[in-house]
């Protein structure tokens, strides 16, 4: 994905898809680059420039991103459809202007702050699951971090790839960061990804089978494939439709506002200790509206349970949409929460581990579904629950093939 979100590949079945090669030759202005990246966003499928600057890549048919980046050089973004694809492609890379590079560089200091920001972004970028104890950033310091007090807002700059070991998972990936925000509670973070497969032995390469295909099961893109093959409530899955309403119980931003203003002229008057069962002045009642301002501003309305599939999707000619009414609930009935899931927000004693639910909040839809199961538009939705919960240290590859695995 970029970002939020990522993707896989179709189960097995899928996989008679015909292969075809994709070449092409990167330039810079005095002639062919050696040694630049080739690859497919989000995959293990990738490469790099020989001497003359050309490069050839086998892809299984359908819709990518082909990334082509070299250290000091604007990367390229060409969206490839393999229909499309008729004779070698031909790229010219740009040197970067080196000015941003040199103030990030003066400016980044590893103090305590610069520390603080990198647990921040640890959390919102790897994730807080059991997988994230094992994904590790080999090279944090190339993380440069701004912090807007004013408006509490963190972004995040990576001066090169980040380079990721995944001992759980088993793969070294390559991050090419393009934007990270943590605006308040919300996070936002795009970028490009490419993963290999590390070296171990067959032993520890079924544990990585086993732990990928946990990863695997329940995810968003489980979801978007079985949607694609119609096995959605075979697999698991339940799906109910809901609305997002505005929450009766809480006062309207107006009432709010007026009560503000109320209270702080006659503040030396009130006591802010006092119950208040029944309102008998317009102070009273300015102090009830201001004690329900932290209620939700929205409530969620489940209007239909276990919708058919028909009622989430829509297809047109050969491509397939999500597409529905309001939001959907997704649960997924086989696998139960974290434990790290249930204690990010506790108080008082811990309840028991439920079926994992995630809501997929349209703000685009209809919204295309690729022929791999992703989002071709990832922003067209965003996740809460626990599609929120796992971020990068569950994500996996596009060509990821699930296979079962035994003990």
């Amino acid at each position: 994905m970029k970002n939020r979100f990522f993707y896989f590949f179709f189960l097995s079945s899928f996989f008679s898809i015909a292969q075809i090669t994709v070449r092409g030759t990167v330039y810079e202005k005095s002639g062919p680059l050696e040694g630049a990246a080739v690859y497919f966003n989000n995959t293990m499928v990738g490469t790099t420039t020989n001497a003359n600057g050309e490069f050839s890549i086998k892809i299984k048919e359908g819709q990518y991103d082909l990334v082509v980046s070299y250290l000091g050089f604007e990367k390229i973004i060409y969206a490839l459809h393999t229909s499309n694809y008729k004779k070698p492609l031909v790229f010219a890379l740009v040197a970067k202007e080196n000015v941003l590079d040199e103030i990030i560089i003066r400016k980044t200091v590893y103090d305590d702050e610069w520390k603080y920001n990198l647990s921040s972004f640890k959390k919102e970028f790897i994730g807080r699951t059991a997988l994230a104890e094992d994904c590790e950033i080999l090279n944090p310091k190339v993380l440069h971090f701004n912090f807007d007090a004013k408006k509490n807002i963190l972004t995040a700059i990576a001066r090169e790839p980040l380079k990721i070991k995944h001992k759980s998972l088993g793969y070294k990936i390559t991050f090419e960061l393009e934007q990270f925000i943590i605006n308040k509670n919300q996070v936002t973070y795009l970028g490009y990804s490419r993963y290999e497969n590390l070296k171990a032995s067959k032993r520890k390469q079924r544990k990585w089978a086993k732990k990928r295909l946990e990863a695997y099961n329940g995810s968003f893109t489980h979801f978007y494939q079985t949607l694609l093959k119609n096995t959605t409530y075979d697999e698991g899955f339940l799906v109910h439709l809901f609305k997002r309403v505005p929450n009766p119980e809480r006062p309207s931003e107006a009432q709010i506002k007026r009560a503000r203003e109320l209270i702080k002229l006659n503040r030396s008057q009130l006591n802010f200790s006092i119950k208040i069962e029944a309102p008998k002045t317009a102070l009273d009642a300015a102090l009830v509206t201001l004690r329900k301002v932290k209620l939700p501003k929205f409530k969620d309305h489940i209007y239909k349970t276990k919708a058919p599939v028909s009622d989430i999707i829509s297809k047109k000619i050969f491509t397939t949409y999500l597409d529905f009414e309001y939001h959907i609930l997704v649960v997924y009935t086989k696998e139960k929460e974290e434990k790290g899931y249930i204690m990010r927000n506790m108080f008082g004693k811990m309840r028991e581990a439920y079926p994992q639910s995630s809501s997929v909040i349209a703000l685009n839809i209809p919204t295309a579904l690729d022929k791999n199961g992703s989002l071709v538009n990832p922003l067209d939705v965003f996740y809460e629950g626990y599609w929120s919960y796992e971020k990068f240290a569950n994500a996996l590859p596009l060509d990821y093939v699930p296979i079962n695995t035994t003990n």
